[in-house]
């Protein structure tokens, strides 16, 4: 009786739990399509608050999270914005008579330079209005500053500080932790400067890789203070001092070096703020968010041309056929691109890249429609942050490439890597494998046994082929010898400007040049043509249900293996790295 009286409660309180929360997601659904039909007025003398402190992606739904006022779980802090909405809202910002403006907020922006120097220029386009932009930060990043160099006003906190000093890339080592644990990798790669296996094979970096991160970082590191110097109005050799003296880490060597303007509390930031808007001081600044100004009227004329150009983004490692959020499948990329190949009123493709690369198979599934939509109308291939080794396999059959000057390009090389966990799992899980074959290598490959020489060599001879394709069709792309190409390649990761300097890119600029360039090889004229982007981003609805499901899967992990899920999380990560794959050395982390 007590059992049915135990199982009766559990019953009351789950309906109970499950009314209250379907409730909460009808009240939620209810607000989201209010939201969306709000009609936003904007009022004179508005100011846009421009927030990049999250992560930022390609594009984004125009979606605002419907929950977030309601605090506690329904609170996301790590909401992503769209480079779209940020061209965008800008673009508009510097049209519309309300905006007087920009609040800029860029402590610690989550994206690599490439995507910040677009943002960067698209403040500087803002800025030719001649409307103003101030920042405030208690403290800054690099990339922080980096975005923030390009302010009027730049106040920095007295008890904060400012990351100011050059550009780092650090590798970490696993050879120490696979001996510990019997795990032994199995390697075959072509070029010195294919470093992406040498986490599993050293402790430390080669000489070829440290002289190719060396050339890599200098010349991101020249090309960023060059544009901070002509910002701030200071000389390189200036800021040079500073980062090496690491003056700015304390705001009164930040404003002694002009890095800032002021050194205030955001009250005092306030208040130059309301003077600067001819304000009093008890008056209120009429600050407008970037969801809310994108969902006003725009003072830009709407575009009603039916010419477009696709942009099809591809984001992330590249995986295989299917990927989940984040990452590249070839199946799903391949669809996209179909679209705006077939689409009669796409007249040219841009394919925004950014991706350090992957499986060697989808890379080249991928190449081949890329070949496909270039018989039909232009391609341009647009490097973001990365376009490295199979990314740049998605990029090279395009008619033109484009690169900011800091991208990370090229690594023009192949790898395969495999693991075997014979010894991991007898020594230190007490598994053993025995096995019958009908054929001399029918397990093959497996984890659980060590290669034979003869596979050893099949692999490398297989790893050797794909770099003769990988590269054959570079050179072919490129309209260069194969031995040109070859220079270039082995693995060498360049930068944008490097990569423009010998070849390997065209131009240097940003997705708007891309475009540009696409609708000129289109022969549209300004004004007759819109970006269309492929594929659309996912609803905030959507979005919660591809997280639950990803936390679905994480809680039967934890249930199939308890405290040891992490870790073999780990192992399965390491297996996904197995067979042919193009990828740079590492998403390298600045810091």
């Amino acid at each position: 009786m007590l059992q049915f009286l135990k199982y009766v409660l559990a019953t009351i309180v789950g309906l109970i739990v499950f009314s209250i929360v379907s409730f909460i997601l009808v009240i939620g659904i209810a607000a989201a399509v209010g939201a969306s039909q709000e009609d936003i007025t904007l009022k004179d003398n508005s100011v846009l608050k421009l927030d990049l402190n999250h992560a930022i992606e390609e594009n984004v739904s125009d979606e605002e999270n419907p929950f977030k006022d309601l605090g506690g779980p329904f609170m996301d802090n790590n909401e992503s914005i769209g480079m779209v909405q940020i061209r965008e809202a800008l673009k508009r910002a510097a049209a519309d008579s309300h905006i007087k403006g920009i609040y800029l907020q860029a402590h610690y922006p989550q994206a690599g330079y490439a995507q910040l120097e677009e943002i960067r220029n698209a403040l500087l386009a803002f800025k030719k209005s001649g409307k103003f932009i101030y920042s405030y930060g208690e403290s800054f990043t690099e990339k922080g500053y980096y975005v923030s160099s390009v302010s009027d006003k730049i106040y920095l906190n007295p008890a904060g500080g400012m990351d100011f000093n050059g550009i780092s890339a650090e590798v970490s080592f696993y050879k120490g932790a696979l001996d510990k644990l019997d795990i032994k990798p199995v390697v075959f790669r072509v070029g010195e400067y294919k470093s992406a296996v040498e986490p599993y094979l050293r402790e430390n970096m080669s000489d070829a890789n440290k002289a190719q991160y060396s050339s890599l970082l200098n010349s991101i590191n020249d090309h960023i203070f060059g544009q901070i110097a002509a910002s701030r109005d200071i000389t390189v050799a200036e800021l040079k001092k500073v980062a090496d003296e690491l003056i700015a880490y304390k705001p009164k060597g930040a404003l002694a070096a002009k890095l800032v303007t002021d050194v205030g509390y955001y009250d005092e930031f306030e208040a130059d703020f309301k003077k600067k808007l001819k304000k009093e001081s008890e008056d209120k600044i009429d600050f407008v968010s970037l969801a809310k100004f994108l969902k006003a009227e725009s003072a830009i004329p709407f575009n009603d041309t039916q010419n477009k150009i696709a942009v099809v983004v591809g984001e992330g490692a590249i995986i295989g056929s299917k990927a989940d959020k984040g990452n590249i499948g070839s199946d799903d990329w391949v669809a996209e691109l179909r679209k705006a190949r077939d689409d009669k009123k796409v007249k040219a493709i841009v394919l925004r890249i950014d991706s350090p690369g992957g499986s060697s198979l989808a890379s080249d599934v991928m190449w081949r429609e890329v070949e496909l939509a270039r018989k039909v109308k232009p391609v341009i291939a647009s490097m973001a942050d990365y376009a490295a080794s199979g990314g740049y396999y998605m990029a090279m059959a395009a008619d033109t490439i484009v690169a900011e000057p800091t991208t990370i390009t090229g690594s023009i090389g192949i790898f395969a890597q495999f693991f075997n966990f014979e010894n991991f799992l007898k020594n230190k899980l007490g598994i053993t494998n025995d096995r019958v074959n009908t054929n001399a290598h029918s397990d093959f490959p497996t984890v659980t046994r060590e290669m034979t020489d003869f596979e050893k060599d099949w692999f490398q001879r297989s790893v050797d082929a794909g770099y003769e394709t990988f590269t054959s069709k570079a050179a072919k792309g490129r309209k260069m010898s194969i031995e040109k190409l070859k220079s270039l390649a082995g693995g060498h990761v360049w930068s944008g400007i490097e990569a423009k300097s010998n070849g390997l890119v065209d131009v240097l600029g940003g997705l708007e040049d891309a475009i540009k360039i696409a609708a000129k090889k289109a022969k549209l004229k300004e004004g007759d043509y819109k970006a269309k982007f492929y594929p659309q981003p996912k609803s905030f609805f959507e979005e919660i249900f591809d997280k639950k499901e990803d936390a679905v899967q994480a809680k039967i992990m934890k249930a199939q293996f308890g405290e040891l899920a992490p870790y073999v999380k780990q192992i399965q990560d390491l297996k996904a790295r197995e067979g042919l794959m193009t990828l740079m050395p590492e998403v390298i982390e600045f810091k």
